[in-house]
């Protein structure tokens, strides 16, 4: 299988009184692979997939998806990229609060030029929200849903597209052991589907045998203090 996703000579900054630097010389994601990231706390697993999404820039080296220097690319180039190619579930889900969980599972789709909210589209939302069991709660904003309504309503955001690339951060920490197997399970089928690249970070090690390789940041990236 060739690379979907590369890092080289990745080192990226944070601005500030006790900042540290994030440095990963090679890092590589073949399509279709399924991936884990685990490691403890502040160790730079939130930063790492938000460098692969374009969400961070880094100082120097570069980062791909695909044929895209994602590193290289202007601001609009990396959100419309991001929009197309991958599908991200974020640690505290980014819903916006005065949309409909069916708007903010549609929110890409409003908000790139690139894509259209077809008449299918909004079908394929239904159907990801009754398969996440969330249904229900389509014409309600975030603030009436649980923490577990919201994962899911994000979960179902991300895998709208059929990306090539689903980044999940925690993606089943707000759910119960139950709903977590079946939220995994449409990940995965959805990811076989299409042929897409996941990689995930998970504190879960019970979850890890689901995957073709665990990456452990500790040993892929390095943490120094800025001077």
């Amino acid at each position: 299988m060739s690379d979907l996703v590369s890092l080289s000579d990745v080192r990226f900054s944070y601005p500030g009184p006790g900042a540290f630097s994030l440095r990963i010389d090679s890092l590589s994601i073949a399509r279709a692979e399924h991936v884990a990231c685990v490691g403890p706390s502040g160790s730079g697993k939130t930063t790492l997939i938000h460098l692969i999404a374009g969400i961070l820039v880094p100082e120097s080296g570069e980062v791909r998806l695909g044929r895209h220097r994602i590193s290289h690319l202007g601001n609009g180039h990396r959100r419309a990229l991001r929009a197309r190619e991958i599908g991200m579930v974020f640690q505290e889900f980014e819903l916006l609060e005065y949309l409909s969980s069916l708007d903010n599972i549609l929110l890409p789709f409003f908000v790139s030029g690139g894509l259209r909210a077809t008449a299918e589209i909004r079908r394929r939302a239904r159907d990801l929200a009754d398969r996440l069991g969330v249904a229900h709660t389509l014409p309600r904003r975030p603030r009436r849903l649980s923490q577990g309504e919201r994962q899911r309503i994000a979960i179902a955001r991300a895998l709208l597209g059929s990306p090539s690339l689903l980044m999940c951060d925690e993606p089943t920490g707000n759910l119960d052991p139950h709903t977590a197997d079946t939220t995994l399970d449409l990940l995965f089928d959805q990811a076989r589907a299409h042929d897409a690249a996941v990689l995930m970070v998970t504190h879960n090690h019970a979850i890890l045998d689901r995957f073709d390789r665990v990456v452990d940041v500790t040993s892929l990236a390095r943490l120094e203090p800025v001077r």
